[in-house]
């Protein structure tokens, strides 16, 4: 007997079927096996949420109120950095503890090395009830390479008010042939129009069903790819419940697309700061500027701020949800972003080979179970910290292959700040299975900053160039130093070009 499903079936189902969440069978009854006296994990992710647009760090439009409360019972690190300046390599380099040279998730929607599929945070967890969810298509790329260590994966579109999630449930083996014919077929996409009225059908049912919710957003449905619309209070609201009825210990990962493009925040933050008083800096368009001017610039950089105010509050609701339920009593709650956002030297958002502050430096708040308190840490931290700092915090063993450190405050050995090395590397036209030859790669340590660059045709007749700034009396990075500093600049080129002779000798 076969559980083939034909069309008429297929017809019949489509308006009726529910969508849900995949917990695999083996999950069910994993709560019986799990220890109650650990510490919970909660990691919540904004996705291309620039530290340099937060008010909490500085920024002179107070883009997260809630947020700077909050901060005073957290440890708050003040010069936190993204392993990448995109989703892919800033996202891998968060779940398995390496730089993307190591991962090799260097592409755009790029798995990690088959060798990484089981290094993750997820299997450093093993003993724990582990969730995850994402809005963003890179991240579940991600979560499927390590499925095998989730017990519940929440999947994407489980939270978009129309979506295209009938296919998985419905064709099964056959999904992605399934959604290329219902892509093409009724939402007429890669320019293919087989049935106008399926198509006309579907746009209707669609407009129809997110009327109501549509009103509420003045800049058009916060969405994924155009038209997979969601609301972050809908996510919030139900990944909040969620976490009270999953088994405890749990380690849980919720990465949210806000406040990356498209801007749309709800309609009670929309219009909060246009035709403010604040004018941005204007700076000098950068070796890989894209031509934008400061107006084009200024006018985008206000509903991502207004973006980041709507989900300030939708924060705070998640926190305040969790208080109420008792579960912030004994969980570690992350906050912090997978990389940052640009609006300056000519750059928009963060597809770039440039790796200025403001697309690499990200928030990082802990906050510790039950503790009122907090306090501030400013030493340079890197993404790849959070995973051995987690382990540790939670009593395991910190695995082999990470390369992060343990953060201060917690850990038992204090770290020469002169020795730490915070790095971040963008290679996104390389091909990760052979060496990396065009490159971006930052290197921080103490109060220097120094971006190397490599392989670029924008570099000319030079095929490698060095930009050295001191961002602890320049944060605005306009004083280049090369030429001033030429031995520090040197020695900390030699670090990166180590590095990444080392990452490339797998490869050769």
């Amino acid at each position: 007997m076969t559980n083939r499903i034909n069309r008429r079936d297929f017809l019949k189902l489509a308006s009726l079927a529910s969508l849900g969440m995949v917990i695999p069978p083996s999950a069910r009854a994993a709560g019986s096996r799990l220890q109650t006296e650990k510490k919970n994990v909660l990691i919540v992710v904004f996705d291309a949420l620039s530290a340099h647009n937060i008010s909490l760090y500085g920024y002179q439009r107070e883009t997260m109120p809630n947020l700077a409360r909050l901060a005073k019972r957290a440890t708050v690190f003040h010069n936190h950095y993204a392993g990448g300046n995109y989703t892919t390599p800033g996202t891998a380099s968060l779940l398995t503890g390496v730089l993307p040279w190591t991962h090799r998730a260097i592409r755009f929607n790029d798995g990690v090395r088959d060798n990484f599929a089981q290094k993750s945070i997820f299997h450093a967890f093993d003993d724990y009830y582990r969730i995850g969810y994402s809005h963003n298509t890179l991240v579940n790329t991600l979560f499927k390479q390590f499925i095998d260590d989730l017990n519940e994966y929440v999947p994407q579109e489980e939270f978009f008010l129309v979506n295209d999630g009938l296919i998985r449930n419905v064709f099964g083996n056959d999904e992605d042939t399934a959604t290329v014919g219902w892509a093409r077929t009724i939402k007429r996409a890669e320019g293919y129009s087989y049935s106008l009225f399926l198509s006309l059908l579907y746009e209707k049912y669609r407009d129809n069903k997110v009327a109501d919710t549509a009103s509420l957003y003045p800049y058009g449905l916060p969405s994924v790819n155009n038209d997979n619309f969601f609301v972050l209070d809908q996510s919030i609201d139900t990944l909040g419940d969620r976490l009270a009825e999953i088994p405890k210990p749990f380690m849980g990962y919720f990465h949210f697309l806000p406040p990356h493009y498209p801007y749309k925040p709800h309609k009670d933050f929309a219009g909060a700061f246009t035709g403010d008083s604040f004018k941005p800096l204007s700076k000098p368009d950068d070796l890989f500027t894209e031509g934008r001017s400061d107006e084009f610039l200024d006018k985008w950089r206000v509903p991502y701020d207004e973006f980041i105010l709507d989900l300030d509050h939708q924060f705070a609701r998640l926190f305040d949800k969790l208080e109420s339920a008792g579960i912030l009593d004994d969980t570690w709650l992350v906050f912090t972003s997978d990389h940052g956002e640009l609006f300056e030297r000519g750059i928009w958002t963060h597809s770039t080979a440039a790796l200025y502050q403001p697309v690499v430096r990200v928030p990082l708040l802990v906050f510790e179970p039950g503790v009122q308190t907090g306090h501030d840490v400013y030493d340079p931290t890197s993404a790849i910290d959070l995973m051995p700092t987690l382990l540790h915090l939670t009593g395991h063993d910190i695995p082999a292959w990470a390369e992060g450190t343990i953060l201060p405050p917690y850990a038992t050995t204090v770290i020469d700040p002169s020795k730490k090395s915070v790095m971040a590397v963008q290679a996104r036209y390389n091909e990760p299975t052979f060496p990396i030859t065009e490159a971006s790669a930052m290197l921080v340590r103490e109060n220097y900053k120094l971006v190397y660059y490599t392989g670029y045709r924008e570099l000319g007749a030079d095929s490698e160039r060095s930009l050295l700034f001191d961002i602890k009396s320049d944060p605005e990075e306009l004083n280049e130093l090369s030429q001033i500093k030429k031995e520090t600049a040197s020695e900390m080129t030699d670090i990166i070009r180590k590095r990444l002779e080392e990452s490339n000798k797998p490869y050769r």
